[in-house]
């Protein structure tokens, strides 16, 4: 093994091991000089095998002729990205758009539009001058998402950087934020049921320091600003809103809620701690010993798979510590599910001062899941009625028009 192999190797295994002897800062210190690794070295040092991706493989797309030509990614998260690529398309007629985002193994798979491995993405510098090379020469705008960069470590994972050099040759750009890119664990630990309090998640430092890293960036970059969620508006005061999007048609369903005996009461969530796995299951045990529901813990299912699980469901039970909303509970509610889930007043108000009234997702904190469960299976008349208003909710703010709209007036500025 080479001597850099050799450094590389016990600098990626130490930081392996950190989180269970090193003392935190010692463990943020060794993590932030593992990620400034090639990615190839450290999967290499681990004993993994790797395969970065060749030029030939990777098909660029053809983008199709339009006065207006949107590059976005290169995230994708709940294949948000392709979403609302396809929302501008759809809506605006006069915008042609490409969504891409690196494969990154152990996730699901969701519609993107260019695709290459994550270590080509991070480290294959040739790719990375064929990829600035299109997006130069076919794009008239892009949007950055989550702040991230487009072309890998080429500008040192700087979308900042990159977004000045493509604004010198042109195009527009924009930047939108996801959730825990911006979200600043310090701001949100006020709140008493935040998961970044008493070390419920104890990544929560390292979180910080790369939203706060973001936040800077963003606070520089001279652009257009967009949050796909409302609560981010208290990390990025000045941004604008674009809602996440769904395919109602995709999830909507033809059996009402609340008819059988023993309602289903679903939970699905991505990560147990954001979502507040462990105050739903304590409220819920003495509602499963009555018999009173039927509990159904659902992880690791597609988006495919959740289609029949809430056409099975009653009642889903979405996150409990954010205090917003985002894919997962608009796709319950497209299903037709009664919602239910903590959203802080400030997103509820957001969302009734843009024009879009009330959020139907019945309001609970951690505390109150029982009571709120209670109450609904008491009066399954008007459980149904705000599983309909769910529906016309995210048919009227979700299905992509309002984000079409909101990204208009970034779409119309002209080259530079």
């Amino acid at each position: 093994m080479s001597r850099v192999g050799g450094w590389a190797t016990r600098l990626v295994r130490a930081a392996a091991d950190a989180r269970r002897y090193l003392p935190e800062p010692v463990r943020r210190a060794v993590t932030r000089v593992k990620d400034r690794l090639p990615r190839v070295l450290v999967e290499r040092a681990m004993g993994r095998e790797v395969h970065v991706g060749t030029l030939q493989v990777h098909t660029l797309p053809t983008v199709r002729d339009a006065p207006v030509r949107l590059f976005v990614g290169p995230a994708n998260f709940a294949g948000q990205g392709y979403l609302w690529a396809r929302a501008v398309e759809s809506e605006l007629g006069t915008v042609a758009a490409v969504s891409f985002a690196p494969e990154r193994p152990g996730t699901f798979d969701f519609p993107v539009d260019l695709a290459v491995p994550e270590l080509t993405y991070l480290d294959d510098f040739e790719w990375h001058a064929r990829a600035l090379d299109y997006v130069r020469s076919h794009f008239t705008h892009v949007l950055f998402e989550a702040a991230r960069p487009l072309f890998g470590r080429t500008h040192n994972l700087n979308f900042l950087t990159e977004s000045k050099l493509l604004t010198r040759a042109g195009l527009r750009v924009a930047v939108i934020a996801h959730g825990t890119d911006v979200r600043l664990p310090s701001r949100h630990a006020n709140d008493p049921d935040s998961p970044f309090r008493n070390g419920i998640i104890p990544e929560t430092p390292l979180l910080e320091d790369r939203a706060a890293r973001n936040v800077a960036r963003i606070a520089a970059f001279s652009g257009p600003v967009f949050v796909s969620t409302p609560d981010l508006l208290l990390d990025l005061p000045d941004a604008t809103w674009c809602p996440v999007v769904v395919d109602v048609e995709r999830w909507r369903t033809t059996r009402p809620p609340m008819l059988s005996e023993v309602p289903v009461v679903v939970h699905a969530p991505s990560k147990s701690a954001v979502k507040g796995s462990n105050l739903v299951e304590e409220a819920l045990r003495g509602l499963v010993a009555e018999g009173a529901v039927e509990y159904r813990r659902i992880e690791g299912m597609s988006a495919a798979e959740m289609t029949q699980i809430y056409t099975e469901a009653d009642i889903v039970l979405d996150q409990f510590r954010l205090g917003s909303y985002g894919v997962a509970a608009c796709e319950a509610m497209a299903a037709g599910r009664v919602v239910v889930g903590h959203v802080d007043d400030q997103v509820r108000d957001h969302v009734r001062a843009a024009g879009h009234g009330e959020i139907p997702i019945v309001q609970a904190r951690g505390r109150q899941i029982e009571e709120v469960v209670r109450a609904i299976i008491a009066d399954p008349d008007a459980a149904r009625a705000k599983a309909a208003d769910g529906e016309r909710f995210v048919r009227a703010v979700h299905d992509g028009a309002v984000s079409a709209a909101t990204l208009r007036s970034f779409l119309q500025e002209g080259p530079q």
